[in-house]
C-alpha cells in the first residue's frame, strides 16, 4: 500500500490502528510539522465575551494585531480604542510586540475571520483564570503534541479522541490528566479518565506514561528562619535538644532539616508536594521548639514564618552562608603574633 499524506495507513507505524473506518488515525508522512497545527479547543473560534489568551505580533495605527494562543494562532485585533480605559499617551507601554496578553473577544465574524479583541475590558480577577486555565490546556497540548510527534499522527486526531472528549466530561483535559496521576498512585480509588478513552492500549499507555513524566507534581521547598538562645546552665544542650525535637516533628516522607546559619539563627526546611501541608508540618515543629527551649529557660523568634521558597531564595540563602563560612575560616592575619 502506498503511503500519501492524510490518508489513513495500516501498520506504517507501531500504533495498532482499529479496523478501517470513522475516526481512524491518519499517519502523516510529511517533514514540516503541519501534522501538530492544532487549536485547544474543539470550538473553531472564541464566543463573544470570552476570556482569551494573545501574543501581540504587531503594533499599527488602528490597532494592534495579535494571535490568539489558544485557537491554533489565528488572527485577531486590540482596536486603540480598547486598549485602555485612560487617556493613551504611550502604546508601548501599554502593550508590546511579543508579549502576551489577557483580552476580551467583542466581535468574531467567523465568514470573513475577523476577531476583535478588548483589553481594557478585561478586570484583574479575569486575567488570573485565563491565565490559569491558559496554561492547564498548554501542558494538555504539549502532552498530546509530543504524541503525535512521535507516532507521526494528526493532532487534530488526538484531540478528536483524546482531547475534546476529557474537555466535555472533566471540563478541562488537564483535571482528567491529574486524575490519571492519582490513579497510578492509588489503582482503584478514583475512576480511570481513560477508560472509556478509543484509542489502541498500546497509544493509551505511551500517553500515560508521558504524563508521569511530564505532569507528576514536583517537590516544593518550605522553609522557615528562626532564632534561638538559651543562657542558662543547658545552654548548647538545651538548644540542640529543642532542634532535635522539632526534627522529629517530620515525617519519613516529610522529613525536617536545620541548619545553622550563625548563631542564633537557624534554617528550618522541607520537601513536600503539599504547600499547605509542608507549612502546617515547620509550624508544628516551632512550636515544639519553642516549647522545648522555653521549659529551660531560653527563647525562640521566627524570623521568617514558613513559606514556599523560590531556587532565588535558596541561592542567596547558600551565598550567605558560603560568605559567612568564609569569614569564621582562620587566615593568617587572625594568628597571634609570636613574641
Amino acid at each position: 500500500m502506498s503511503l500519501s499524506e492524510g490518508k489513513t495507513v495500516l501498520d506504517a507505524t507501531p500504533t495498532t490502528l482499529d479496523p478501517p473506518g470513522e475516526g481512524e488515525f491518519r499517519i502523516y508522512m510529511g517533514e514540516d510539522k503541519k501534522n501538530l497545527d492544532c487549536r485547544f479547543y474543539e470550538q473553531k473560534y472564541p464566543e463573544v465575551e470570552q476570556i482569551v489568551m494573545v501574543n501581540v505580533r504587531n503594533i499599527a495605527d488602528m490597532g494592534a494585531y495579535v494571535s490568539l494562543l489558544e485557537y491554533n494562532n489565528i488572527e485577531g485585533m486590540i482596536l486603540l480604542s480598547e486598549l485602555s480605559r485612560r487617556r493613551i499617551r504611550s502604546i508601548n507601554k501599554l502593550i508590546r510586540v511579543g508579549r502576551n496578553e489577557v483580552v476580551m473577544v467583542l466581535r468574531v465574524d467567523r465568514e470573513k475571520g475577523y476577531i476583535d479583541l478588548s483589553k481594557r475590558r478585561v478586570s484583574p480577577e479575569d486575567i488570573t483564570a485565563c491565565e490559569d486555565r491558559f496554561n492547564k490546556a498548554k501542558a494538555v497540548h504539549g502532552v498530546l503534541r509530543h504524541l503525535a510527534e512521535r507516532r507521526k499522527l494528526y493532532l487534530e486526531d488526538l484531540y478528536e479522541r483524546i482531547g475534546w472528549p476529557l474537555y466535555k466530561k472533566y471540563g478541562h483535559a488537564y483535571d482528567a490528566f491529574k486524575l490519571a496521576l492519582a490513579d497510578e498512585a492509588a489503582p482503584g480509588t478514583v475512576e480511570d479518565p481513560f477508560a472509556d478513552v478509543a484509542v489502541p492500549d498500546d497509544l493509551k499507555d505511551e500517553l500515560k506514561a508521558y504524563i508521569r513524566r511530564r505532569l507528576a507534581p514536583q517537590p516544593i521547598k518550605i522553609r522557615s528562619d528562626i532564632e534561638v538562645s538559651c543562657f542558662t546552665y543547658e545552654g548548647i544542650d538545651a538548644i540542640r535538644e529543642a532542634l532535635f525535637a522539632g526534627i522529629d516533628c517530620g515525617t519519613e516522607n516529610t522529613p525536617i532539616k536545620v541548619k545553622l546559619i550563625a548563631p542564633p539563627i537557624y534554617v528550618l526546611s522541607t520537601m513536600t508536594l503539599e504547600k499547605d501541608a509542608g507549612i502546617a508540618l515547620l509550624n508544628r515543629s516551632i512550636d515544639v521548639i519553642r516549647e522545648r527551649i522555653t521549659a529551660k529557660g531560653g527563647k525562640m523568634d521566627v524570623k521568617m514564618a514558613p513559606k514556599a521558597v523560590s531556587l532565588k531564595e535558596e541561592t542567596e540563602l547558600q551565598a550567605m552562608m558560603d560568605r559567612l563560612a568564609l569569614e569564621n575560616e582562620e587566615v593568617d592575619g587572625d594568628a597571634p603574633d609570636e613574641e
